[in-house]
């Protein structure tokens, strides 16, 4: 809860104009924040956010009828229904929206230890990782990303509200997955990190961005001192050498503490676990896949700058908890061994399926299988289908090609434009089936004895956009429900 007048103090660099300017505006209180009209209560500061299908500023007078007590506009409004509600008139109201939120939120990231993940791949493991390493050591901590709301970064409103209740609960942490979208839509501004790390980078979100170029200055953006003092980054990846380069050169006031999947030993990988040796300390993780030695590293490493001790860092990681949809090993209900491996993994970019697919192949023999089911989004960028199609032939040995979330686009359209990207000498181990139902059941089917079969795309989703009719579909239960039908004993395994 603040007051006009405060939020204009904090606006003052930005040339913030307040209609009416009045002693009496300045003293309205603001108990809250929002850019949805129907989210107002009485109190409610109502951001009225120009966006790509509705301007907020058509929806003012029903906030004000709803209880807002001031607006955050761009233009004066001088409907009658206004008349003496204060108007904060800014350039932006999207880049304000941020700092404002924090602000009546209590600056609530300020209180927390607060750490910001970004990158393309691996957010979402590193944050539960880092999480669980944060309960070990006594600091209640709470995740905000991709499991636990609609948006991997909620707008900023929300953001700082779920902040301000994570210290409402005495949480003494937060880790938050801070997407391209958020920063490039400034999401996150107003958030104080303790660290912010960054896993790696590779093709994404090119409908938002419109070149590699702006997506790395996008995640970049997050590593710059008004966020935090600290940056931890993973050198294996190109982007990340890249971005030591970028910070190291622009900003002093950030310490950059690399990280590097080199300085580990006796690395020993399968499907479902990682083990190595860190800081003289066996680390043993009830995970599968290289990616993750990278992925658990960035977590104990940024535990360790916050000032865990690697021995309960490194033994916490030990009972690490299943991370939904993360190359998640698959089994039937009743606990029959499979003669082969079933993961699900989320990997819905062309590097993270490639990462996922060699993970996979390191971890079957010589002479099995590695057998791919996957999709691509419709609605969504159409310059990755292609290269998704490369990374799945290239990796896998049997490739389905099928539905993700087709949302309004032909399913076979979909399919069509990853195929344009399977090299002719790949083609004969590549076959499509839209229903992604029917083309999981197909890649149990073929599955022998020692191949291992990845079920890509939607990880932990539990609903497919279907022309805009969600339905229930969770690739793990779908997968578990062939299983169940088909035991070790009535397979034909020759």
């Amino acid at each position: 809860m603040t007051e006009v007048g405060r939020i204009m103090a904090l606006l003052e660099v930005a040339d913030a104009v307040l209609v009416p300017s009045s002693t009496d505006a300045t003293a309205v209180v603001v108990t809250s924040v929002t850019h949805d009209s129907r989210q107002v209560q009485v109190g409610t500061l109502f951001a009225c956010l120009v966006g790509d299908r509705a301007d907020g500023h058509e929806f003012a007078v029903d906030a004000v009828q709803a209880g807002a007590t001031a607006l955050l506009v761009e233009r004066e409004l001088t409907q009658p229904e206004l008349s003496g509600v204060p108007q904060i008139v800014v350039d932006s109201a999207r880049r304000r929206l941020g700092p404002i939120s924090a602000l009546v939120a209590g600056e609530p990231s300020s209180a927390l230890r607060t750490v910001g993940v970004t990158g393309t791949n691996g957010k979402t493991t590193v944050c539960a990782m880092l999480a669980a390493v944060f309960e070990a050591n006594q600091w209640a901590t709470g995740i905000i990303g991709t499991l636990h709301g609609l948006r991997t970064t909620p707008e900023a409103p929300e953001l700082q509200a779920t902040l301000a209740h994570f210290v409402a609960e005495g949480h003494q942490a937060a880790v938050l997955e801070v997407s391209s979208h958020a920063l490039a839509l400034h999401r996150v501004d107003g958030t104080r990190f303790d660290a912010v790390v960054f896993t790696n980078l590779g093709h994404d979100h090119l409908d938002l961005h419109g070149t590699p170029e702006e997506y790395f200055r996008a995640k970049a953006s997050l590593f710059r001192s008004e966020f935090t003092p600290l940056a931890l980054i993973n050198t294996d990846d190109t982007h990340g050498r890249l971005l030591i380069d970028v910070v190291t050169s622009s900003d002093e006031d950030i310490t950059v503490i690399p990280f590097s999947t080199s300085d580990l030993t006796d690395v020993r990988v399968t499907a479902t676990s990682i083990d190595y040796r860190w800081r003289g300390h066996d680390v043993s993780v009830a995970i599968g896949g290289d990616f993750n030695v990278s992925n658990s590293l960035a977590a104990l490493e940024s535990a360790v700058a916050l000032g865990v001790e690697p021995a309960i860092a490194a033994s916490a990681l030990s009972g690490l908890p299943v991370v939904p949809g993360r190359f998640e090993s698959i089994g039937s209900s009743h606990g029959s061994r499979m003669p082969f491996s079933v993961v699900v993994d989320y990997a819905h970019t062309p590097d993270g399926l490639a990462e996922v697919l060699a993970a996979a192949r390191s971890v079957v023999a010589s002479d099995a299988a590695v057998i791919v089911v996957f999709g691509c989004g419709g609605d969504r960028d159409h310059a990755k289908r292609p290269a998704m199609g490369a990374a799945a032939a290239a990796g896998a040995d049997r490739v389905i090609i099928t539905s993700d979330n087709p949302r309004t686009e032909n399913p076979m359209s979909i399919i069509n434009d990853i195929n344009e990207g399977v090299d002719d000498h790949y083609r004969d181990h590549v076959v499509s089936q839209p229903d992604r139902r029917l083309a999981i059941g197909t890649a149990l089917d073929v599955a022998r004895p020692g191949d291992i079969v990845v079920i890509a795309g939607k990880g932990h989703e539990q609903t497919q956009d279907l022309g805009g009719n969600v339905v229930a579909f969770d690739d793990r239960a779908v997968a578990r429900s062939f299983l169940d039908m088909t035991t070790p004993e009535s397979m034909d395994l020759s």
